[in-house]
């Protein structure tokens, strides 16, 4: 048996049966995460369906059963992808009550350079203070919360045979687009009314709820000049020029940014990045055309609309200075911040109860600067927080870069935190 075992003498009897079942389960979780690591879900380029089959045999073999929803192959392609196929697994256990949605995505950042260990071998080494760890592409985001999710529900089921009666409904939501902002994903669930939950747990780390998080605006510029020789250049529009002159407006607003302090535990203020930029034909011709990509995080505080009013119209008025240039702003994205509904701290203080129980440490409530997938339920009225398996930051994950690892003693107690929790909340 990997990872440490449980003590479960000061639980309830049911605690102390879904805490017993995780531990028994536990190799076969570690299995479980393990075969949707060595199964590559990279995105970009995101072709994504191989690994919702995966999960769903895995998941048909534990007992569940699954609905498949392939997402149209024109909706896929128009997001720059190459297939989707999202999964709900809809375990009952009572007409009334509550309906609790769990979402985790499959797919993943490519893995990228630097890596000691294959992105796609599950390997496990023992570490002498962390204890044995699983490395690979995201087996910290979010593939151990499918696996905490899923073994979380097991356990619940189980507690059924013991004679234990919940009340209401779980639905497993495995969505297979979060890095491209979960369009096709969760919000495409919910608009077609194929989910209609009550609560929703999003992919989180474990030391902490998340009850909130930054919203993200990004938009493309493009300045728009006129060419002309190098040796006349005074016959030409210059939209490098122009876009020089709007790009220093917008790094001397980040000074202003930094004064719109959140009030909100790990969010720090809103931020502003130009992340790409291209133009220009020759190195001997005035450049007509300069594109450029900005990135402006929304605290919750905050309007996302009246940041892209401001910013749109700081770009404008630094365009003005070079008269023969045409701007273009277009939107590429626009994610709403996580903000907390009524009824979130319910799922809030049931997660942080048993979490520091079992992680034997205070459990806090934050927020954080990211953008996840969570906003798509919020936006749709559902009270929501961010739970799951790994450790305190994504930094200590190695999230997103080379050797990214989960300690596997974190998925075990996360299991027994969200099972438990669950539990409560539907009894």
């Amino acid at each position: 048996m990997r990872g440490t075992r449980l003590h479960t003498a000061a639980m309830n009897a049911s605690d102390s049966l879904l805490a017993d079942f995780v531990e028994r389960e536990f190799a076969n979780q570690c299995d479980f995460l393990a075969a949707l690591v060595k199964t590559p879900s990279d995105n970009p380029p995101g072709d994504c369906a191989p690994h919702a089959a995966l999960a769903a045999t895995l998941l048909t073999r534990m007992g569940f059963e699954v609905e498949e929803h392939p997402v149209p192959q024109a909706d896929v392609q128009a997001a720059g992808m190459r297939s989707i196929t999202n999964l709900i697994v809809r375990e009952r256990f009572a007409p009334v009550g509550p309906c609790i949605a769990l979402n985790a995505h499959g797919d993943a950042v490519p893995p990228g350079e630097g890596w000691t260990q294959d992105p796609y071998g599950a390997t496990v080494l023992e570490d002498p203070e962390q204890g044995a760890t699983m490395y690979g592409r995201g087996v910290a985001v979010s593939k151990s919360d499918i696996a905490t999710y899923v073994f979380a529900l097991a356990a619940l089921r189980d507690l059924g045979t013991h004679g234990y009666r919940l009340r209401g409904s779980i639905e497993l939501h495995l969505t297979h687009d979060e890095e491209n902002g979960g369009m096709l994903g969760p919000r495409w669930l919910l608009a077609r009314g194929l989910s209609r939950a009550d609560y929703a747990i999003c992919a989180g780390f474990p030391y902490a709820v998340t009850s909130a998080h930054n919203g993200c605006l990004q938009l493309e510029v493009i300045v728009h000049g006129r060419q002309a020789h190098a040796a006349s250049p005074e016959s030409g529009a210059d939209a490098l020029a122009a876009a020089t002159t709007i790009l220093q407006g917008i790094y001397d607003s980040r000074r202003h940014l930094r004064e719109r302090r959140s009030t909100i535990r790990g969010i720090s203020y809103p931020t502003l990045v130009v992340g790409l930029i291209a133009g220009g034909t020759n190195i001997n011709v005035v450049p007509d055309r300069v594109a450029f990509r900005i990135d402006r995080r929304i605290i919750p505080a905050e309007s996302l609309e009246r940041a892209e009013s401001q910013l749109r119209s700081l770009i404008e008025r630094a365009a003005t200075r070079h008269g023969e240039v045409r701007v273009e702003i277009r939107r590429t994205l626009a994610a709403q911040p996580l903000i907390r509904l009524a009824g979130a701290q319910r799922l809030t203080a049931a997660l942080k109860r048993h979490g520091e129980r079992f992680f034997g440490v205070p459990i806090a409530e934050h927020g954080v600067p990211l953008y996840t997938d969570a906003r798509h339920y919020a936006a749709a009225g559902i009270p929501t927080v961010l739970y799951g398996a790994g450790p305190r930051t994504l930094g200590e994950a190695h999230g997103h870069a080379a050797d990214e690892r989960l300690r596997l003693d974190d998925l075990k107690r996360a299991t027994c935190t969200m099972a438990c929790a669950l539990a409560e909340l539907l009894s």
